[in-house]
């Protein structure tokens, strides 16, 4: 491809990219973007948290473990996605992730997105979410051996200066087996 020719080729596509650049965009008001569920959810977690992550013994973590981090919160998108994004490190290894957070209104569920950066982990649709009572509780599955195996999230004993939150997995019985507690504390 000539100079000329690639010139012409990112013109054309800078004007597809971009076809309201300067141009005013009006942005929805807030209530419009910001709905009573994701209020509530930012209410709970914006800010920024220090992290301390225990595993317990398992497949995974056959002698246990645990890091120490740091987790900020914040609304994105005119209020409508809840961003985390967090680092921590310890016994367990390094853990860096983003989870992104959406009210699907059709659905009544939040969707859960996430991104993790540790030994052979990736970005992924992560289940959705809901508030059971005062918790906030992600159900999502992963294919471990083959199968498909139930997992839970919850964020519980949520209060304005902490929260905890509560890795679990499906023991086969039904039953969930808890295998990671994070503990999260305002700065």
């Amino acid at each position: 491809m000539t100079t000329r020719a690639m010139i012409a080729t990112c013109l054309l596509l800078t004007c597809l990219a971009f076809p309201l650049w300067g141009q005013k965009i009006q942005q929805p008001a807030m209530t419009e973007t910001v709905g009573t569920e994701m209020t509530r959810l930012a209410k709970a977690l914006v800010g920024d948290w220090d992290t301390v992550e225990s595993m317990e013994r398992s497949e995974e973590f056959p002698n246990g473990g645990g890091r120490q981090g740091s987790l900020h919160w914040k609304l994105g998108v005119g209020g409508t996605i809840l961003l985390g994004e967090g680092h921590s490190d310890g016994m367990a290894g390094p853990l860096d992730y983003l989870i992104l957070l959406s009210w699907n209104k059709n659905a009544g569920v939040f969707d859960y997105f996430v991104c993790f950066k540790d030994t052979g982990s990736s970005c992924k649709m992560r289940g959705t979410a809901h508030w059971e009572g005062n918790n906030f509780v992600n159900d999502y599955e992963e294919i471990e051996h083959g199968k498909t195996t139930k997992w839970r999230d919850s964020f519980v004993q949520i209060a304005p200066t902490s929260y905890t939150l509560i890795a679990a997995r499906d023991d086969g019985g039904g039953s969930m087996r808890r295998l990671i507690t994070t503990r999260c504390k305002r700065r």
